[in-house]
Parts: structure tokens; C-alpha cells; sequence
């Protein structure tokens, strides 16, 4: 459970970075309101992909999980941006999407190497011989 719960805080941790990066490079405040004014079209995509895939099943695993949460993340951001008149514009998406990718599944190829000892199958010892 408490994997589950982290790699939801990593995904929204991963978009938390990405508003502030993008506030600070169009020189506006990193206050509360821009963050969250920028940042809930990819918070609820990122939640909504967690959801849709149950990634509490497998919370580090790339494939079909990250990849999809990614995906799911991006089209419903840009959707809800569109909705309410926010830019959507063809370098944004690109950027948006190359860069939440880039490390929404770089933390999970991390967390996957971190815990591949524990995915290995125990070693099979021989029965003894009467």
C-alpha cells in the first residue's frame, strides 16, 4: 500500500516540478494560486490514470502502467486546458508531454532496478536424495 501511495506522490510530484519550471521560465510567482491554476488539468489526468489502470496493483512497472498513466496524464491535461481556453499550443504539448514523460517512467525504471532483487524467483534447492 505504501509503494501504491508513493508512486502516486512521485506522479504529482513530477507535475508539481513541471508547473514550477514553467512558472519560473515565463517569469511569473511560484505562489498557490499559479501552481495550482496550472497544475490541476495534469493532477486530476494523473489521478484519473491511477484510477484507470489500478496502478495500486503494480506501482513501479513501466509497461503498460507508466506508460499509460503518462498518456492518460497528457491527453486529459491538454483536454481540460482546451475546455477552459487555456494554450494548447504544438510546442507546449510536445514539451509537456516529453518532459512529464521522460520522468514519470525515469522514476519508476529507477524504482524498478532499486527493488529488482526482490522480483527474482527464490532459488530452487535440489531434494535431497534417500
Amino acid at each position: 500500500m505504501f509503494r501504491s501511495f508513493g508512486a502516486l506522490v512521485a506522479d504529482l510530484l513530477v507535475i508539481l516540478l513541471f508547473v514550477a519550471i514553467g512558472l519560473f521560465q515565463h517569469d511569473l510567482s511560484l505562489s498557490m494560486e499559479n501552481i495550482a491554476q496550472v497544475g490541476w488539468p495534469y493532477a486530476l489526468g494523473t489521478l484519473l490514470g491511477h484510477l484507470v489502470l489500478r496502478a495500486w496493483r503494480h506501482p513501479f512497472r513501466l509497461w503498460p502502467h507508466g506508460v499509460m498513466i503518462w498518456a492518460i496524464t497528457i491527453v486529459t491535461a491538454m483536454a481540460v486546458r482546451t475546455l477552459f481556453g487555456a494554450g494548447t499550443e504544438v510546442s507546449f504539448v510536445i514539451v509537456s508531454a516529453i518532459f512529464t514523460g521522460v520522468l514519470m517512467l525515469g522514476w519508476r525504471a529507477v524504482a524498478l532496478w532499486a527493488t529488482r532483487a526482490e522480483r527474482r524467483p527464490a532459488p530452487v534447492e535440489p531434494e535431497p536424495t534417500a
